[in-house]
């Protein structure tokens, strides 16, 4: 068979030149996300269960609960609990959630699954964790939850916060 490429072979001579030169990617894949107060951070993907963007009428509020809850989250017909990621975090400013879509990054360990609501979903990227650093100037209600930081731009001040999804999942905060 002349002119049809054999995919088996795993012979490489065929393929376009953007496809030859493709490296592998350096360091672990991570979540990068804002929360309400403009604060960014990130979460490692292996840790994410998935990233929704339900309608806020969708989130089913619960009365008699932590303000920090939004409600719950019928997830494929699992009941699911939606924070508000910033509020957990210390921010003094909660999450608009009069928009037509809520950014819910959905986080589990073992049998507990918990919904992060965050403000805006920067994408997915690779990571080195050999550069991340000790928190520098990390206020007293997020250091529990930080794994490490990024430095972005010394100048400025900008860092990007690596989060603990276990450590928030099992919050004692959660119970005030």
């Amino acid at each position: 068979m002349v002119g049809i490429p054999d995919f088996l072979t795993g012979r490489g001579h065929d393929q376009a030149p953007e496809f030859q030169e493709l490296e592998s990617p350096e360091g672990e894949l991570h979540l990068r996300f804002y929360v309400s107060s403009g604060t960014e951070f990130a979460l490692p993907a292996i840790g994410i269960k998935e990233v929704l963007s339900p309608p806020p009428d969708r989130i089913t509020p619960i009365p008699n609960v932590s303000p920090l809850l939004l409600g719950t989250l019928n997830v494929r017909g699992r009941v699911v609990w939606v924070a508000d990621l910033g509020q957990f975090l210390g921010d003094s400013v909660p999450l608009n959630t009069d928009r037509p879509e809520v950014s819910v990054i959905a986080v589990e360990d073992q049998d507990l699954m918990l919904g992060l609501a965050v403000d805006r979903i920067v994408g997915m990227e690779w990571l080195d964790l050999d550069e991340v650093q000790m928190p520098q100037n990390a206020p007293d209600s997020v250091a529990p939850f930080l794994r490490g930081e990024w430095i972005l731009d010394n100048l400025n001040s900008k860092y990007l916060r690596l989060l603990d999804q276990i450590a928030i999942l099992r919050s004692a905060r959660w119970a005030a």
